[in-house]
């Protein structure tokens, strides 16, 4: 059995928890319009979602905990901001009502599955492109480049490609899912 360094595991949650702290600044500052800042936090918060992910893999202290906590700063980091951002008019509140729809599904799948077998699912390429694609049409929208591409914003482009990304990995989680759901061989 691999002994999990306490030191290593308190670092990467101290970087997971400090992702979580900076979500209501980054709010702060998309509601203040002070989007340079905004965009600049939310990068660097952003940021640490990589950070975290690439130690835990380089020292092989990946635990159900910190990837359960990992992937709930995500999806607070991106609805946080999007519900910002439909505050001051710069994200459609379908578009964020689709992204956080599907954050808070899965975030309630992960953890049902956590709680019935004791293991995280790992993200899938699908999910790893979609934050990676919330992330750049996130920035894109609080920074808000006046990019018109026919009848869109740049950022309008990008929040599209987000939530369709975003509804195909909601449904190649589900069907991931679905299997710790199914009844097994012996089940009542």
């Amino acid at each position: 059995m691999r002994t999990v360094n306490r030191g290593t595991v308190s670092l990467l949650s101290g970087i997971t928890y400090t992702r979580m702290a900076l979500v209501p600044v980054v709010m702060a500052f998309i509601l203040a319009e002070a989007f340079v800042p905004a965009a600049a936090l939310f990068v660097f918060a952003a940021s640490t979602d990589w950070l975290d992910g690439f130690l835990a893999r380089r020292w092989d202290t990946a635990t159900t905990l910190g990837s359960f906590l990992d992937t709930t700063a995500d999806k607070l980091l991106v609805s946080g901001a999007l519900i910002a951002l439909v505050a001051v008019g710069r994200a459609s509140p379908w578009i964020a009502t689709i992204i956080v729809g599907r954050e808070l599904l899965i975030l309630g799948l992960r953890g049902a599955v956590a709680m019935m077998d004791g293991f995280a699912f790992k993200p899938s390429i699908w999910g790893k492109l979609k934050a990676n694609v919330q992330f750049a049409a996130i920035v894109l929208a609080i920074l808000r480049y006046p990019v018109r591409l026919g009848p869109f914003l740049l950022d309008e482009w990008a929040m599209l490609v987000a939530a369709s990304i975003t509804v195909i990995s909601a449904i190649e989680y589900v069907v991931r899912f679905s299997s710790v759901f199914a009844p097994r061989a012996g089940d009542h």
